[in-house]
């Protein structure tokens, strides 16, 4: 700081001197003075700003590729993962080739029994058969003490019919005998007159009961261990089966046959045909590639009230109940007969 003052002071004093100098000079003319004392330089100004950015220079030439490294070390193998979340299902593969044919599967229920028929006509008479000739009466003898029974002869053959006596009294019933051949059938006789109408009788009570609906595309794998809801609705005018809840509700007490069909894809099946919450009948089917076909049915008696469904009974890993716009899974019911 008294550096600077001590500049600015000499800077005055010359500035002064010339002052003087040129007075003089005017009034006397020019006079030649000796050259005055450098000064000190000056202290280094402060820094300029930094220059603007110049503009971006065009891309250079591509090097030449350089030779290759060498390969590093292996590095340490790295810890297993945790197991992944089980992904979405694939879409439906191509149908294999036909495998080998399976042993024979177990016997499927027995059907229903049929109404029994219509008894047939009563066959005609047969004709006669020949009467055999009567033997000729021996001489009349002194009537001696009676014999014992003797055994009975062979029954001869029959002979001629003769003309018809008069009807004496009513004898004893005689021993049964043989059984005659079965004769020939005689010629039909004419129809007989038509007779009159009988009086018109009151019309049977049918009782009326059945349903029949399927899963879908966006129904199928149900969850187990409750009701399959099966929103496809084939036939169920009496609206005895909900598909809100999949169960059926019985109405009209009698006996009834239900039935199942199962396309099984892509995973296990095991089913159960449940009344009230009591399994009656499972079907199950281990998946083996492509499409299995697995079924099952049972005739029940039913009360008013009584409620029948099927349901997944063997956890998730077994409802491969499948269906798509090829394939079908289905569930059925009908009354056969109401209760007496």
């Amino acid at each position: 700081m008294s550096q600077a003052r001590f500049v600015l002071s000499l800077l005055l004093v010359l500035l002064a001197v010339r002052c003087v100098a040129e007075e003089v000079t005017g009034s006397k003319g020019c006079v030649c003075g000796y050259p005055g004392i450098p000064g000190d330089p000056g202290h280094n100004g402060t820094p300029g700003r930094d220059g603007r950015d110049g503009l971006r220079g065009d891309k250079g030439d591509q090097g030449e590729v350089g030779p290759a490294g060498t390969a590093g070390n292996n590095g340490l193998k790295g810890d297993k993962g945790d197991t992944g979340a089980t992904g979405l299902l694939g879409p439906k593969g191509k149908r294999g080739d036909n495998g080998e044919r399976g042993p024979p599967g177990k016997m499927g229920p027995q059907g229903v029994q049929g109404p029994i028929g219509l008894k047939g006509d009563k066959g005609e008479l047969g004709l006669p058969g020949p009467q055999g000739p009567t033997g000729d009466l021996g001489p009349p003898g002194p009537e001696g003490p009676k014999g014992e029974i003797g055994l009975r002869g062979d029954r001869g053959i029959q002979g001629p019919l003769g003309p018809p006596g008069k009807q004496g009294p009513k004898g004893d019933i005689g021993v049964p005998g043989y059984k005659g051949s079965i004769g020939y059938r005689g010629e039909r006789g004419a129809r007989g007159e038509k007779g009159d109408s009988g009086d018109k009788g009151e019309s049977p009570v049918i009782p009326k009961s059945a349903f029949s609906v399927g899963l879908t595309a966006q129904t199928k794998l149900p969850a187990a261990n409750t009701p399959i809801r099966f929103s496809k609705i084939i036939y169920n005018l009496q609206n005895h089966y909900d598909p809100q809840t999949g169960r059926f509700t019985c109405s009209v007490a009698g006996a009834y046959y239900f039935t199942y069909h199962i396309t099984v894809f892509s995973r296990n099946v095991k089913v159960a045909l449940v009344k009230n919450g009591a399994r009656i009948i499972h079907t199950t089917d281990n998946y083996q590639n492509s499409e299995d076909q697995a079924a099952g049915g049972a005739v029940l008696h039913l009360e008013v009230g009584d409620r029948v469904w099927l349901q997944v009974a063997g956890g998730e890993l077994s409802n491969g109940l499948f269906a798509d716009e090829d394939d079908d899974t289905t569930f059925s019911g009908f009354i056969i007969f109401g209760a007496e």
